[in-house]
């Protein structure tokens, strides 16, 4: 999958899902200091799924008319240390639904909507 993290996602997060074989696009990396709508627009036009810890993402992708292989995955978990980091990585290359979805990861659960399209 094609993945694009936001400023806030660990870096073992990152180097967990590029291990597992997934493309993965930091923002840190790339274009530091981004703001929400310029970090949109970068997984629109790369067809990514954005992953962020920011909440704002819900409101902004209702708008955005995100194509059907984008989708946002807003975690809701703590991530304290390189363990959970790894961990959360993990429960994220478990699935294959997150393209087309709004999905909020939370300790013990996952919960997806469709993202709607105009």
């Amino acid at each position: 999958m094609r993945f694009l993290a936001d400023e806030n996602v660990p870096g073992a997060t990152i180097s967990a899902l590029a291990g597992f074989g997934h493309n993965v696009s930091w923002i840190r990396t790339r274009s530091p200091g981004a703001n929400d709508l310029d970090v949109l627009a970068i997984a629109i036009a790369e067809e990514r799924i954005l992953l962020t810890f920011d909440k704002d993402f819900g409101e902004r992708a209702r708008g955005a008319s995100l194509p059907p292989s984008c989708g946002i995955i807003l975690v809701r978990a703590p991530v304290r240390n390189p363990v959970e980091a790894v961990r959360l990585a993990s429960s994220i290359n478990a699935r294959n639904d997150w393209s087309g979805n709004f999905s909020v990861v939370e300790p013990g659960r996952v919960r997806m909507r469709p993202l709607q399209r105009t």
